[in-house]
């Protein structure tokens, strides 16, 4: 079992760091355009919606790294108090929760996903870059969170039953 937790810890650590690498992209993209707008009064047609969309896959793929390293928000002043077991037991109750909100961005997003590219779908704009990439990250974050949430709650229960103290 271990072995699992520790390959879905390592794709979304991937993930993770290639979305570092996407947001450094994202961060040359706007320079470019600000030098050609601001310089040269020569903006591009290009540079706003991939920034756009670069930066939109970049956070639906570093959803499960952010997981990965406890990173999401919660309510720590209330969830620090309690004891491993009592955060471990919070812990698979929300899992339900998140199960549910996953399933349903995964089932929505990819058959946004699956529709976008069986049309082709592109944004429409002057430029007209293909949507589907980022409709196809959708189902792909679904699936990378939802696996990290259920290794962080196999990982926080195990460590709750060895600590019979706690």
């Amino acid at each position: 079992m271990e072995r699992v937790l520790r390959v879905i810890d390592s794709l979304n650590d991937w993930c993770g760091r290639l979305v570092g690498f996407q947001i450094l992209f994202v961060a040359v993209v706007i320079l470019y355009e600000v030098v050609l707008r601001a310089g040269f009064n020569a903006p591009t047609l290009w540079a706003n919606e991939t920034m756009i969309y670069v930066t939109a896959v970049a956070y639906l793929l570093g959803g499960g790294y952010a997981l990965l390293h406890r990173r999401h928000v919660s309510v720590d002043v209330v969830y620090a108090r309690f004891s491993p077991r009592t955060r471990a037991r919070l812990d698979v109750a929300t899992l339900a929760f998140l199960v549910l909100y996953l399933a349903a961005l995964g089932w929505a997003g990819g058959r946004f996903a699956w529709d976008s590219i069986g049309v082709g779908e592109t944004t429409g704009t002057p430029w007209n870059p293909p949507i589907w990439p980022v409709k196809l990250a959708i189902p792909i974050a679904a699936a990378l969170v939802l696996l990290q949430g259920i290794a962080n709650v196999v990982r926080d229960v195990t460590a709750a039953r060895r600590d019979p103290g706690a």
